[in-house]
Order: C-alpha cells, then structure tokens, then sequence
C-alpha cells in the first residue's frame, strides 16, 4: 500500500444532525461535488469556505448516510462497513456490467474467432497478469523474461521469478474453484500458492501471522492502518467468507449487491484484515478475480487490474485509507476499482488491438505467398513472432504452453515449419530447438506465388 499522508474526517452522527444549521447547504452541496467525484474531507476541506468546511462536510455526510446500504462485515470495534452508489458511480458500474457481461470476442473482433485463437488469448493475457503483480509487490523481473520463463516451464532463478511463476499458479487456481464456495482453508491455499519460495517479511506459505507487528505507515513514519489482532484471523475470515456465499442476487427477498461491487469488497476486506506477513495483495486480487469467474464473468481472465494498480500505487493506496479514516465508507475504494477495471477493458482493447495489426502485418505478407493456405493460426503467429526476433528460439514446451496444444501437436507445427524453411531446428543434448532465420522476410517473399 503507498505510503500516503490523510486526516481522518470528521465523525458523523445521523442521530445529531442539525437541519437548521445546514439547511442553507442542502441545495447546494450533494453526495458528490459537481463533477461527480466523491470527495473524502481530506479533499473537501480545501475545495469550501474554510470556516463552512465542517457544517459542509456534515451536509454531504448526511446526503450520503442517506443513500448507503450496509454489508454483514465489521471492523474489530464492531463498527459495520456500508457504501453508497452516487449517479457518477452507477454510470461507471453500469459500464463495467455492460462490457465484463459480453464475451472477449466482441472486444477483440475477429482476433478470437477460433478455440485455439482464445486459448492462446487467455494464457498469454493470465501471464501478462502474474508478472504484473508480482511488480507491483516488488518483483523487478523484466516481463521478456519472465514471460518466457512461464512459456518454457523453466525453474525460477530468484525470489522475483518465484513470485511471477506463483502468482500464475494462483491465477489458475482462482480459475479451477471458481464453482466452489469460499472456505478459509481455500484461502490458506490461495496464500501457500501466491508465496511458496519467497521469504519477505519472513512469511510462512499458507499460514496466518502470528503476531500484532505488521502496520501500514504514512508518510511521517505513523502508522496509518493496523490490521486486526492476529487471535481474531481464523473467525474474522470465517464472517468474510460467509460473506462471499451468502446469496446476494436480490432474488426472493434477499439483498441484493451487484457481483462486481462484492467483488471488489472481498478484495478490500483481505486487505483491510492483513492474515498474512506478506503476500497479502496477491490474495486479495485472486479473490477478486474467483469471485468475478464464479459469476460467469468471464471476460475477467483477460483483464490486469494490476498493472493499473502498479500504475497509481498512491491513489491503490488512499482509496484504502480513506475508507478507513471515514468511518468505513467503501465507497471510496469501490469507486477507484472501478476506475481501475474500465481502465484495464480499455488496455486490453488496445493490446488486442497491438496484436491483431501485427499479425495482419504479416499476413498481408503471407496472403501473397504459397504459405497462405498451408499454415494454420499457430503457425501463422509463430511466423510472426519469428519476423519480429530474428535469431529468436523456439521449444515444443513453450509453444504447447502459450497455445494450450499437446506437445505432438506442437511439435508438429514447427517440423512443417521447419519443412518449408520458414525456422531452422538443432539440438541443444536432447532437446530440439527450432530458430527464426535472419532472412525471414525475404525467405516469405520468395514463396510468393
């Protein structure tokens, strides 16, 4: 969490709220300022009279106590957390629904009309997602190499690689008990996966802390968050997880809390609760991510809210302190993820985007050479990636990987390639290697027909 300096808002009490006082502030101040952001006092009481600042703040406070709906969880002084949803924050909710509840076709176009096409797409997407967590916890491993590193199965040389290739386990493991309820030994488990190899904080995979040492601090060296006592863990995350199961879809009388905005309180409640001496993020976002896929929102194996936290650690970081220092209003947290999940759709269009222009690229090249009809969508992508790295090595695992085929298959595509001189192959001991030639490009140019 980013080190971050904030005032705690002023406390507020619907029971002594003074309509005369603040009556001539209720037609002018909302549960938002007037371009729809969600203001905590930190903010508010710079952007107001400075004398009027507190019976503002008091107005806003009382609009939105208003609006807010209250879940079944409490901080340790049994002080329930609740959130509101202004129309600024239903627009953007809406929006999110609207795009997370379609299907990575209609996003990509015609880049995932094939079963093959998609399973690549989910893999490389999962990937790109394991190395940007780990990042954004400290790992400093280039993403060429650490992509590499999970397309050849190859053992981790360090605590960063350990973290990536963790996390990528965890992600599909988020994915493999998506259909099960959430227990605390699943997320014991979620813990061991994220951070087996790794010795930061001396953490123990798959235990909870067991001491009240772990903090969060500001920017003065104060503390700025301390988590729950550590006795208080193992029946804290029992509520969380009765949380996570409880039916919430507002049918036959029952609440109701959009997944999304659930979805986003797991990954907040994690983090808030702090069970482990490290690897906490990486929990919390894989929470995040089971809970999105259990709803059948599934175009969330192919999004990265990491890489947009890593972007904006600070603003990761107030949205949590804000919630905390105004009486557990989520709100702020909520709305910030939001932003974080419309941000990462929009990459993701544009990575396909990247994707799709190179590989028409080369493609306009193979269209008018004997290729065109003899190679597959694999091979196709291999000639690709081949153009681009010229010297660059390929292995039957790697590709078996990134593709989601059987080894056979994948060995396969890249003897025929092979067969047509498109890579060259040697031997490294017993393993094949398969090599793009330097002179690719005209080697394609003079297959032209």
């Amino acid at each position: 969490m980013a080190k971050a300096r904030v005032e705690r808002a002023p406390k507020f009490d619907f029971k002594e709220f003074d309509y005369k006082k603040s009556a001539q502030y209720l037609s002018e101040y909302d549960v938002t300022d007037k371009k729809g952001r969600y203001l905590h006092w930190d903010l508010l009481k710079w952007r107001v009279p400075t004398k009027e600042a507190k019976a503002i703040w008091e107005t806003v406070k009382f609009k939105r106590f208003l609006q807010m709906k209250f879940v079944e969880l409490c901080d340790e002084n049994d002080q329930v957390f609740s959130y509101c949803i202004p129309h600024s924050m239903e627009a953007k909710l809406h929006k999110v629904i609207k795009i997370a509840g379609g299907s990575v076709a209609s996003v990509a176009g015609n880049m995932a009309s094939d079963n093959i096409q998609s399973k690549y797409l989910v893999s490389s997407l999962i990937m790109e997602e394991a190395i940007t967590s780990a990042q954004l916890e400290g790992a400093s491993t280039t993403r060429e190499v650490a992509k590499k590193m999970l397309e050849e199965e190859r053992d981790p040389m360090d605590e960063d690689e350990r973290m990536i290739l963790n996390n990528y386990f965890l992600l599909k493991y988020a994915e493999k008990v998506s259909h099960e309820d959430l227990t605390v030994d699943m997320i014991l488990e979620f813990h061991r996966i994220a951070t087996t190899g790794t010795t930061e904080n001396n953490v123990i995979p798959g235990e909870f802390r067991d001491k009240n040492d772990i903090y969060v601090e500001d920017d003065r060296g104060e503390i700025a968050h301390q988590p729950p006592k550590y006795e208080l863990i193992p029946e804290r995350l029992f509520a969380l997880c009765i949380f996570a199961n409880t039916d919430h879809s507002g049918v036959d009388g029952n609440k109701f809390i959009a997944p999304v905005i659930k979805a986003i309180i797991l990954h907040f409640m994690l983090g808030y609760e702090h069970p482990f001496r490290d690897g906490n993020g990486r929990t919390a976002r894989a929470l995040f991510y089971w809970f999105m896929l259990r709803n059948e929102y599934d175009l969330f194996k192919y999004v990265s809210i990491s890489k947009l936290l890593k972007e904006d650690p600070k603003g990761y970081g107030l949205s949590y302190l804000y919630t905390e220092k105004d009486q557990n209003d989520l709100t702020y947290f909520i709305d910030f993820q939001l932003d974080i999940i419309l941000s990462s759709f929009d990459d993701l269009q544009r990575y396909l985007k990247s994707k799709t222009d190179e590989f028409n690229q080369v493609l306009e090249i193979l269209e008018s050479s004997r290729f065109s009809n003899i190679l597959n969508f694999v091979q196709k992508d291999l000639v690709k990636k081949a153009t681009k790295e010229p010297g660059r090595i390929f292995t039957v695992k790697e590709i078996s990987n990134s593709y989601v085929i059987s080894e056979n298959t994948a060995r396969s595509y890249l003897n025929q390639l092979v067969k047509h001189k498109l890579l060259l192959d040697t031997k490294d001991g017993r393993t094949r290697l398969y090599l793009s030639p330097s002179d690719l490009r005209s080697r394609l140019s003079e297959g032209k027909v």
